[in-house]
């Protein structure tokens, strides 16, 4: 082969990397992770969608590493590239390799490669896919000391290649938005925001007064740091608030840019046209679909709801991965082994505007809503055994799509009863989680609706009653029951009736009536003997258990207890079980076996907290409050009674649900202070 010439002579060389003209912002985890791939792997890949950053975080890690390769670290810019064979000829001017030979291109690189240290960045792959890993491979056989790091929306998939997903930059969650302007400013997100608009208005600062409002755009703006730049750009006319208020358009307003870059990352939909036109005609489908989901989805999920008119139930998972490959769907391990598939909202609009446009949007949010109100009834059906903390934790999970679901069954008089039963079947989903005050809300709507048959109603009301007592909201929870206690007696239900028994018995319980509220306890378990419902069953003997140990009984507290474990027990069911544990801790307490009752609460407390049960974890909490003050440790009993303070707090009653017990919280305080 000829030789080839350069304008670099055989020593040290730099390469070629732009100067940064902006600050770099955060990243710190991943550069360093790129450092540690590349020190261990001679092909890296950064993938993720567009405008998450993926150049700015080569071109920084290059910077960093620059000292490492001799012969220097270069980027190949392929963005503007159309033609794949025209590839080895951008890398070779990239490069500055002079030779005007007949041979091919790869091959000058090859040799040119060959004995010399280097780091080649290869920026925004996507478009020419299989031509860069095949010049990737070449070169890297060639060239034992070269290394290469290439960007794009997908791994280019050669041996040894090693991908890196780039993730948004963080946001701050609703949460955080409270906290000190001098915290705020040191999330990633808020920072670019204001260090790009101090850029185009120097006077710019998050201060207490705009903080929200700061912290809102960029959440709406998934962290993207393109969407962000865009956005900081319009502060030039508007207010922050101005700005918040006009992002649902954010394809018209985030359209202005550098004119130095290029065309597709001056605007917002610009770039994501590219992503979109990088997909198969069934991905581009599977985008739209996928964006009726309000908040990730599983792959169970997409296969029900997305299938049909134009992809197979049995193309979905093929679709999906290729959604995932090219960075439009985002994969994430949940800790119960599963996977879901988020998009961000920036995308998850996209697509749904092209799907509204195409039309179909109210079919599919009707399929949608069907499919939550499936998984609802199977969650209700399977709560009372083995699947129960999957199940929980599933529909944790899964709360935006619920949420969602229920807005469009009550979007329409024709859909109400299909949101009354939906809204029953998540009871203990709104009593296990952090969406006490929501699913309330869900079943009033519900009831007021006046639709549902009579049996649903009164389980509805019941329900409802249920979620009114633990807020201490007596007056509405007996109007409720009141009508649900009509109700089965007019249709001889005993299920709803046992259910209004028992309600009734812990409001009688809450106002001081606790020998009235066993006669109901009582009553309600001969009705659930009769349907030999498990669940009410359990519901029950925790709630008798508890009044025979206020009142003294002993005995009878004792064996209520045990009669719901073994119910529990033979289902395999270990919530009810919990609070059974809970509630026998107590009696084990009055009757001063601390030692047993100490476990018997961490017991319950630990399932309680895998579960996700704030009130349960409170409770027993609670009750540890009361052993260590009667182990004379009033320290720790101090303690463990503020972190329960905010809780019920947050409920808005003390004790929640168990106000009973409330003399015992009294007494505890008054002896620890």
């Amino acid at each position: 082969m000829t030789a080839v010439t350069t304008n670099a002579s055989r020593g040290r060389h730099n390469g070629r990397l732009p100067a940064e003209v902006t600050s770099f912002i955060g990243r710190r985890h991943e550069v360093a992770e790129v450092r540690r791939l590349l020190a261990a792997s001679r092909m890296v890949t950064l993938t993720g969608m567009g405008g998450v950053g993926k150049t700015r975080l080569a071109l920084r890690a290059g910077h960093e590493v620059r000292r490492a390769f001799r012969d220097g670290v270069w980027l190949v810019e392929l963005a503007s590239l159309t033609c794949p064979a025209s590839l080895a000829h951008a890398v070779a001017e990239a490069l500055e390799i002079r030779d005007e030979t007949t041979a091919p291109r790869l091959e000058v690189l090859a040799e040119y490669l060959r004995g010399r240290q280097a780091l080649i960045i290869l920026d925004n792959c996507e478009h020419l896919l299989d031509a860069c890993a095949v010049l990737a491979e070449t070169l890297l056989r060639a060239a034992p000391e070269v290394r290469v790091l290439a960007t794009s929306r997908q791994a280019l998939g050669i041996a040894g290649e090693q991908a890196l997903a780039v993730p948004p930059l963080s946001c701050p969650g609703a949460r955080e938005s409270s906290v000190s302007v001098e915290e705020l400013t040191q999330n990633e997100a808020v920072r670019l925001f204001a260090e790009r608009a101090r850029a185009v208005l120097p006077s710019f600062e998050v201060t207490e007064d705009n903080g929200e409002v700061v912290c809102r755009i960029v959440r709406r703006l998934d962290g993207l740091p393109l969407a962000i730049e865009l956005a900081a750009v319009r502060l030039r006319a508007l207010s922050p608030l101005q700005l918040l208020e006009r992002l649902d358009d954010r394809f018209r307003l985030l359209t202005s840019g550098s004119r130095a870059v290029l065309p597709r990352h001056r605007t917002l939909r610009a770039l994501i046209d590219w992503s979109y036109g990088l997909c198969s005609d069934k991905e581009r489908l599977l985008w739209q679909r996928a964006s009726v989901f309000a908040d990730g989805l599983d792959l169970e999920a997409a296969e029900a709801v997305c299938c049909g008119d134009g992809i197979g139930r049995e193309e979905v998972v093929d679709l999906v991965i290729g959604l995932v490959d090219k960075s439009v769907l985002m994969r994430e391990d949940h800790g119960d082994g599963g996977v879901r598939y988020r998009m961000l909202e920036t995308l998850r609009d996209f697509g749904w505007q092209r799907l509204a446009f195409a039309g179909g949007g109210e079919a599919l949010r009707g399929r949608h809503a069907g499919y939550y109100r499936e998984l609802a009834a199977r969650a209700r059906a399977e709560l009372f055994g083995p699947a129960q903390l999957a199940w929980v934790r599933r529909l944790q999970a899964e709360h935006a799509n619920l949420r969602a679901a229920l807005e469009w069954s009550f979007a329409a008089p024709g859909r109400h009863e299909a949101g009354l039963v939906m809204s029953a079947d998540l009871l203990y989903h709104w009593i296990t989680s952090y969406y006490l005050a929501e699913g309330r809300s869900w079943l009033e709507r519900a009831l007021a609706s006046g639709a549902g048959p009579p049996a649903e109603r009164g389980r509805a009301l019941w329900g409802a009653a249920w979620l009114a007592l633990v807020q201490a909201d007596l007056p509405a929870a007996e109007a409720m029951l009141r009508e649900g206690r009509r109700i089965g007696e007019r249709l001889g239900d005993e299920s709803v009736l046992g259910f209004v028994t028992m309600f009734r018995g812990m409001a009688a319980m809450v106002e001081g009536r606790p020998r009235e509220a066993i006669g109901c306890y009582r009553q309600a378990l001969e009705r659930h003997r009769v349907s030999g419902d498990p669940v009410a069953l359990a519901l029950t003997l925790i709630r008798l258990s508890l009044a025979h140990s206020f009142v003294g009984e002993s005995a009878q507290a004792v064996a209520a207890a045990q009669e719901c474990v073994a119910v529990c027990d033979a289902y395999g069911e270990r919530w009810h079980k919990a609070y059974t544990l809970t509630a026998l801790g107590v009696e084990l307490w009055r009757q001063g076996e601390l030692e047993r009752a100490t476990e018997l609460e961490r017991t319950g407390l630990d399932y309680n907290r895998s579960m996700g049960d704030v009130l349960g974890e409170a409770l027993a909490i609670e009750v540890l409050a009361w052993i260590a003050a009667s182990r004379r440790e009033y320290q720790r009993a101090a303690r463990l009674l503020g972190v329960v303070s905010g809780v019920w707090g947050m409920v808005g009653a003390a004790l929640s649900g168990y106000g009973h017990l409330a003399g015992y919280h009294d007494a505890c305080e008054r002896r620890t202070r």
